[in-house]
């Protein structure tokens, strides 16, 4: 359990408390500090799949926590995000993701309760969605409220971001499709 890939994955949730208190800190670079606390959690969620995969040292307990990292950080950043952003055109996209996450989570639990959890397995577009959902954060977590460019940047990807995200949502939820629909009938 102790290998290197779960204790970069445990470092990332570690993080999170520590993202949050530097986003709040009164000084002037909190902006730039916090997207890079958020970026290196990113970069760790890279590091550990690439260490986990490359070093034969993928675990039950690295494939559970790892997806959770990635949810919990991301959840906490837009949260955040929220009290800057407080608009319909930041909640949006915000709800989209965090509520794709609930559902896909539900999904794949069920699903292996069925069994079948391996047709709800990452995929490529998860992959592409998580990191596009990162550097749009990322963006914006490092946009001051004056730097308007830096903002609409931001928006521009979050809402690619929430679009990737409806996008993976459908593509797991057709995946499991002839699970749901027959459950039913047993």
């Amino acid at each position: 359990m102790w290998n290197l890939p779960n204790i970069l994955t445990l470092l990332r949730i570690a993080m999170i408390p520590v993202f949050i208190v530097v986003y709040y800190l009164p000084w002037e670079w909190h902006h730039l500090a916090s997207a890079a606390i958020f970026g290196l959690a990113g970069l760790t969620d890279w590091v550990d799949g690439y260490f986990a995969r490359k070093l034969n040292m993928v675990t039950p307990f690295g494939a559970f926590l790892d997806p959770v990292a990635d949810k919990l950080i991301v959840v906490a950043a837009l949260v955040l995000l929220l009290e800057v952003h407080s608009t319909p055109w930041f909640a949006l996209p915000a709800i989209v993701i965090i509520g794709r996450e609930i559902v896909i989570s539900a999904l794949r639990e069920w699903m292996a309760e069925l069994g079948s959890g391996q047709s709800v397995a990452v995929s490529a577009i998860g992959k592409v969605k998580t990191w596009v959902q990162m550097v749009a954060i990322a963006v914006l977590l490092l946009a001051k409220p004056d730097q308007e460019e830096l903002t609409l940047l931001g928006f521009g990807a979050i809402y690619v971001a929430a679009g990737l995200t409806l996008w993976s949502m459908l593509y797991y939820l057709k995946q499991a499709w002839p699970q749901l629909r027959s459950s039913g009938d047993k």
